[in-house]
């Protein structure tokens, strides 16, 4: 049975039982189109007239269509939906945009009824607690755009703002930002550490709790340095990059360097070496995080990080030595700079086995001037004492990136491994025969909830 035939069935029995309907929340929609391709209006229809059939929805999971200015039912009835909790943005290429942008430049490219009908499906959520905004494929959502839209919202809690270029979103807009508890900031060109040091000190920020910064780029460690010092109540900091950010020269600084007193969980991803990795391990050994407990570093050149975490025996999972990509990610990355999970679990490994393999200490019982046995401490990475744990493993299970992304939330490839579907085989020996028991192979549902991204 195809999916389009699943959802009229659905759609049927929810507007024959409308009390039943009353109680829907969330509905899962399987993958209709390939990743990031425009969905034709069909398929819009008929995801819409399910919403439309759910009038205290909360949640439409697994299918996130581009939008790209122009009209579309399910967008229009996601906006009537009162009890809305969640919504993710895709902005993609208008064809009139475009145009427009080789003739002029930036502010002006979205022309008014653009820019009324996007503000007008934000105007019944007020119970919205998470917003994703994403550009794909050049999508331009102008700066008022998102000030404005982002003021509609009095319950908006979890943002995750992506892709977007200068014209866009730049450290002016960072600062109109509303009060937050999670915030996620992925792929700005217009954010710099002038703009995160300036952010640091609004009065939006006291209440930001999840931090994640991804590929920003950040040049100096004292723009990390003031969001630790500034937000008081961050208890989770993701931090991102290719580069290494470093101290300022001329700069005077103390340990600890970095510094937060509530912050429990980091995920520090420096790919590239330099300063960042030894200041952060300093910053540690100087009491700098006092109620850190777990840190997950994937690139952690030297095992300077793992060394300052409380020792592991093993670190590797046991699914590890079935993956091909575990076998050969030393043979294809020799020099180490890698962000996979797989690489970083091995290198991490071998560095306990490292150590282990001489002894650190030596007991030795002597009884009146006799040796009688010697006993030899095996060595090993880590800090004893440490309250922090050394993690590597992914956001999502069975992923070898640590960080969740948006290929893993609109990707819906991965909802079936093989084997892993139903087709009815469990009831082979029915003597009906084929015919009763057999059908067509269904997706397994593997939720990625939106709560991950922060």
């Amino acid at each position: 049975m195809k999916s389009s035939v699943r959802l009229k069935l659905l759609r049927r029995t929810l507007r024959e039982r409308r009390v039943l309907a009353h109680h829907v929340r969330e509905i899962k929609v399987p993958r209709l189109q390939p990743d990031g391709e425009v969905v034709d209006s069909k398929t819009l229809d008929l995801v819409a007239s399910l919403v439309m059939a759910c009038p205290n929805l909360e949640k439409l999971v697994g299918f996130y269509p581009v939008y790209a200015h122009g009209f579309d039912r399910l967008t229009y009835a996601l906006s009537t939906r009162l009890r809305l909790k969640e919504h993710v943005w895709i902005i993609g290429e208008n064809s009139a945009i475009t145009e427009r942008s080789r003739k002029q430049v930036p502010p002006g490219l979205m022309d008014l009824e653009q820019v009324e009908q996007f503000l007008h499906f934000h105007h019944a959520w007020d119970s919205l607690t998470t917003l994703v905004l994403s550009s794909h494929k050049q999508g331009v959502l102008e700066r008022d755009i998102f000030v404005q839209t982002l003021q509609q919202l009095p319950s908006l809690q979890h943002l995750c703002i992506s892709n977007f270029d200068m014209d866009d979103f730049d450290d002016v807009t960072l600062q109109s930002l509303p009060p937050l508890q999670s915030l996620r900031l992925q792929d700005l060109e217009g954010v710099t550490f002038w703009g995160l040091s300036e952010f640091s000190r609004t009065p939006s920020t006291q209440r930001i709790r999840h931090l994640s910064l991804i590929h920003l780029d950040i040049k100096y460690i004292s723009a990390i340095s003031n969001l630790l010092l500034h937000l008081t109540s961050l208890q989770r900091f993701t931090l991102v990059q290719e580069s290494s950010p470093e101290v300022a020269a001329g700069e005077l600084v103390f340990q600890p360097v970095i510094a937060s007193q509530h912050l429990q969980y980091m995920h520090w991803g420096i790919l590239l070496p330099g300063s960042a990795n030894e200041n952060l391990a300093n910053s540690i050994r100087a009491g700098g995080f006092p109620s850190l407990r777990t840190l997950r570093a994937p690139s952690d050149h030297d095992g300077l990080l793992q060394m300052v975490c409380r020792p592991r025996a093993q670190i590797v999972l046991p699914s590890d030595k079935y993956s091909k990509a575990y076998r050969a990610s030393s043979e294809n990355n020799p020099e180490g700079l890698s962000r996979t999970l797989f690489t970083a679990r091995k290198q991490a490994q071998k560095r306990i086995e490292d150590a282990r393999a001489s002894a650190m200490f030596r007991v030795i019982v002597d009884e009146d001037g006799v040796v009688q046995e010697v006993f030899d401490i095996d060595g090993f990475i880590g800090t004893v004492g440490s309250k922090i744990t050394y993690s590597l493993e992914a956001d999502v299970p069975g992923s070898d990136s640590a960080l969740i992304d948006f290929p893993d939330l609109v990707d819906g490839s991965k909802e079936i491994a093989p084997r892993d579907g139903c087709t009815g085989m469990w009831n082979a020996s029915h003597h009906a025969g084929k015919k009763w028991w057999s059908h067509t192979e269904r997706s397994r549902y593997r939720p990625v909830d939106l709560q991950r991204f922060f």
